[in-house]
Parts: C-alpha cells; sequence; structure tokens
C-alpha cells in the first residue's frame, strides 16, 4: 500500500516539474518570438498631381492604409515638386521632398521617377505594382531591428514639444518627423490629370530632421501646419541612417 501512494506522488511531482518545465519552455519562446518580431514597414510614396501614372499608386496606397490595421506600417507620400512646371502646380508639392527622392536615387542606386516607392530606405519599387508592394511589406515585417523608438508630443498652439528615446546601436544616424494630413481632395485643371478629382492620403506637409542627442534621448520642438488636429493628422517618426538611407525603427507619434 505504502509503495502505491509513494509512485502516486511520485508521478505526480513529475507531472509538475513536467508542466513547470513546459510553461517555461513556452515563455521564453514568446519572449524569442517578440524579440524577432518587431520587424516594421515604412512605405515612402514619391507622387504628384501632375503625373497621370500616380493615382493608381495613390489607390493602393489608400488600400493599405484601410487593410493595415494594427500592424506597423507607416504610410508617406511626398509630393515632388519637379513636375510642377509641366501644367499644373501641385498645392502639396515641396522641393525638400523632390531632394529626398534624389538622395535615394543616390543611395539605393535607383532611377528617379514617379509614382516611386521606397520600403525602409532600402529598395524601391512601381508605385502601383501592388504585387510586388506586398511582398516587400511581407518582408519588411517578418524582419528584426535591433533598434527601437520612443516618441511622444505635447500640443501646444502651432507647436508640437517632442520628448523620445532610442535604444540600440544608431551610430551617426538621426531622428525624422513626418508631419502628415491624413487625406485630402484635389480637382485638377491641368496637366496629364486635367479634369479629374484625385484623393490623396497620408500626405506629408513638412519632414523635420534631427541629430540625435547624446545618451539618446532629448526634446525636440516643431512648427505645425494651421489646422492641425488629432483626427485628421498625425506624426510619424523614424531612425534614418544618413550615409545608406536604411531606415532602423519607426513609429507614430504618440500625442
Amino acid at each position: 500500500m505504502k509503495s502505491v501512494k509513494l509512485s502516486i506522488c511520485t508521478a505526480m511531482v513529475c507531472t509538475l516539474l513536467t508542466a513547470v518545465a513546459f510553461t517555461r519552455s513556452t515563455a521564453s519562446k514568446k519572449q524569442d518570438d517578440a524579440a524577432k518580431g518587431n520587424g516594421f514597414a515604412v512605405l515612402e510614396l514619391f507622387t504628384s498631381e501632375g503625373c497621370s501614372s500616380c493615382p493608381p499608386a495613390e489607390e493602393l496606397l489608400a488600400r493599405i492604409q484601410k487593410e493595415a490595421g494594427n500592424k506597423p506600417i507607416y504610410l508617406l507620400a511626398y509630393h515632388v515638386d519637379y513636375w510642377d512646371r509641366l501644367g499644373w502646380k501641385d498645392i502639396f508639392s515641396n522641393p525638400q521632398f523632390s531632394k529626398r527622392q534624389y538622395q535615394y536615387s543616390q543611395q539605393l542606386p535607383a532611377q528617379v521617377y514617379t509614382p516611386q516607392l521606397v520600403v525602409n530606405g532600402s529598395s524601391e519599387y512601381i508605385g502601383s505594382d501592388e504585387r510586388a508592394v506586398s511582398n516587400a511589406i511581407k518582408a519588411a515585417l517578418n524582419g528584426a531591428s535591433g533598434v527601437s523608438l520612443n516618441i511622444t508630443g505635447q500640443l501646444q498652439p502651432g507647436k508640437l514639444n517632442l520628448n523620445y528615446q532610442v535604444t540600440g546601436n544608431t551610430g551617426k544616424s538621426q531622428l525624422l518627423v513626418a508631419v502628415v494630413q491624413k487625406q485630402a481632395v484635389s480637382e485638377v485643371k491641368r496637366g496629364e490629370n486635367k479634369g479629374r478629382t484625385l484623393s490623396h492620403v497620408q500626405i506629408v506637409r513638412d519632414l523635420h530632421v534631427f541629430n540625435i542627442k547624446p545618451g539618446h534621448q532629448g526634446a525636440e520642438q516643431i512648427s505645425l501646419p494651421a489646422g492641425f488636429n488629432k483626427e485628421e493628422w498625425e506624426c510619424i517618426s523614424m531612425i534614418q541612417n544618413p550615409g545608406t538611407g536604411a531606415i532602423e525603427a519607426a513609429t507614430r507619434v504618440a500625442i
């Protein structure tokens, strides 16, 4: 009888140890998966209202925005200015954005054209090529990053006070903050898109660049466009290597 009780106790101890080991193993696996699963996708579309090939790319960007959900996918539409002299001036165009595209053309390297889509600063695609863009997003999300960024913002009249913290080896990388208007509609009266009403999403209205302060944390202040509000606008921040163009981390500014 004692032998039977001893066997039962032994079995119970073994079962308990197995359960503990399984729990630890599962927790460890979840931690490993979490460590590996920190991929993100920054999609930078170079576009123009004067380009007849651009609306399909912007429509694709809108679909990606709709389907992204809570995935770490960050969309930025830069309206370049070199189309402005060809019949229609894009009200969202900015020479700063054209300069950014030309810089990418040297870093990737690649030609300069619209609609061009750059993913994580390291690869480029025709902005309307849905299959190629979808595959690029999947690859980016499955990647891993050794850098993380946390950034918050406090609204003031016409200003946004930023506080940020960066972890990981950033070298000479910089902090970028894009001020983004989520939606807009334009009636184009001249140029290649004459007579069309164009819908835009994720329009970059300004792009601020800062050197990362010693200690990988600091505070900055940016100016905001008239009419900025948390419902119709957002700020997207990135850590980018200015030499290679590679984007090492990205997140939305928590306002």
